[in-house]
């Protein structure tokens, strides 16, 4: 029994652990990547030292760009 459960607790402690797939402000954005692309980099540096030498780019990434920002009222109503 031990056997058969250890392989779906390790798979689903990986799935849990990794991270999501829009986790980063930019990505890797082209023919090979697709749309909006590999978006695992925090930094604009990050994302063009993997494009480097590549026919790809670098784009901020969507759901980062368009996030909803937080509203603010502008009467406290104290």
């Amino acid at each position: 029994m031990r056997i058969a459960v250890a392989p779906f607790v390790i798979t689903l402690a990986l799935t849990l652990v990794s991270a999501p797939a829009s986790a980063g402000k930019y990505c890797l954005q082209g023919a090979d990547a697709g749309y909006p692309g590999n978006c695992s980099f925090s930094t604009y540096a990050q994302c063009m030292a993997t494009a480097s030498g590549t026919n790809n780019g670098c784009g901020i990434n969507p759901r980062y760009a368009f996030k909803r920002q937080r509203s603010y009222s502008r009467y406290r109503g104290y």
